[in-house]
């Protein structure tokens, strides 16, 4: 039998030990200034009413960052944000207060919302303001402005869309039966021109298409949580099988309560769903440094896992107003981009990682380990940040 030279042994111990607190340090240092899902920045929700020439738009959003002058486009969480002092400023305001600083701010606002008919603009009226009182300064505050406006004489469409600043928009159409226009806009684009009676005809390709965008979105770049999740499978083994096992497991469970959660027959809190999502990232770190290998129950409590996270990504569905008559078509579309985004995480993490190292004696002990670690500390902080803090 061969044996390793104890001083081999050694100089190996110590390089692991290093290269664990290495990923621990890394893991809390860069913790901190990871977006908190508290302070996420939500899409503001438009509501579309058209009546003959009058028009209205109920927007339900998020007021403090506007009002802030924070830049959302591509931002993930207000804290990351160099206005997240006043963001936070302003979330402690009572609705008075809110509104007045609200107010000089507005038109700067209504110019940054478009809406154009007879390829002329639009000229949105604010005749209304709903701020609720102050809660939580840790989650967003959804207040509700109601937009008013006349429309060129005749039948031209209608274009909605805002400044790409402001973040995501979703502009649903009200009135219009269950084939009324809903979309998901992002980076300033515009809606299709939404008709003033019926329903604008979208094809099953373009929901289709849009609906992959938006899941593959929400695993890369703004799935964090599911990232790390996802890779503490693919470090557990970066053999086929015992990831397939895996990845079946947690595909099939997210899809189950994706479904059952947009349906409106399973509703957990956010507040209960997120801390659980940050445990199971835990979990699946600290299992692969105990275990080895693929255990019976492994694909079980992966499971189970998947559960929570389909929860998580009906949230996402339920903030984007899926329309009732494509549900079938979104919900399945939304589910191939998040897949496409997991089986995208996985790809990268074996062309980078298990590719070149996969077979190296110390793959476990330098790579595999020291990256699990890190994946559960991650997952302890923000069990506590989503709980404690």
């Amino acid at each position: 039998m061969v044996t390793t030279p104890p001083d081999l042994q050694h100089r190996g111990g110590v390089a692991a030990l290093l290269s664990t607190l290495l990923w621990v340090t890394l893991a809390c240092l860069i913790a901190p200034a990871l977006p908190a899902r508290a302070h996420e920045v939500q899409p503001a929700v438009s509501d579309l009413t058209i009546d003959g020439n009058t028009m209205t738009l109920d927007i339900v959003l998020s007021l403090e960052p506007l009002v802030a002058g924070a830049d959302l486009e591509g931002l993930e969480d207000t804290n990351a944000s160099d206005r997240a002092e006043e963001i936070d400023r302003l979330r402690a305001l009572n609705p008075a207060a809110l509104e007045q600083a609200f107010t000089p701010i507005w038109p700067r606002i209504r110019d940054g919302i478009v809406v154009r008919s007879d390829d002329r603009p639009v000229v949105l009226e604010l005749v209304g303001l709903e701020i609720p009182e102050v809660g939580d300064t840790a989650l967003p505050r959804l207040s509700r402005l109601h937009l008013a406006a006349a429309l060129p004489t005749g039948d031209s469409p209608v274009i909605v869309g805002w400044n790409a600043e402001f973040g995501a928009l979703v502009v649903r159409q009200m009135g219009a039966g269950d084939d009324a226009y809903s979309g998901y806009l992002t980076g300033g684009a515009a809606s299709v021109p939404i008709p003033r009676t019926g329903a604008v005809q979208q094809s099953a390709i373009t929901v289709f298409l849009d609906y992959v965008g938006i899941g593959f979105e929400h695993i890369i770049p703004k799935g964090l949580d599911h990232i790390l999740f996802v890779l503490g499978l693919f470090f557990l083994s970066t053999r086929l099988a015992p990831l397939l096992w895996q990845v079946t497991a947690f595909t099939l469970a997210h899809t189950l309560t994706l479904a059952l959660g947009i349906l409106g027959y399973v509703s957990v809190p956010a507040s209960i769903v997120e801390p659980l999502i940050a445990i199971s990232i835990a979990y699946v770190g600290i299992e692969n440094v105990l275990s080895r290998g693929l255990t019976p129950w492994r694909p079980v409590i992966v499971f189970m896992f998947g559960l929570l996270h389909g929860l998580g990504f009906a949230s996402v569905l339920g903030d984007i107003g899926l329309n009732p008559t494509q549900f079938a078509t979104g919900l399945i579309s939304f589910n191939v981009g998040v897949e496409l985004g997991q089986l995208s995480v996985i790809a990268i993490g074996f062309l980078l990682i298990g590719y070149w190292f996969r077979n190296k004696p110390w793959y476990r002990s330098r790579i595999s380990n020291p990256a699990s670690i890190a994946i559960a500390s991650m997952g302890i902080y923000w069990a506590i940040e989503r709980t404690v803090l």
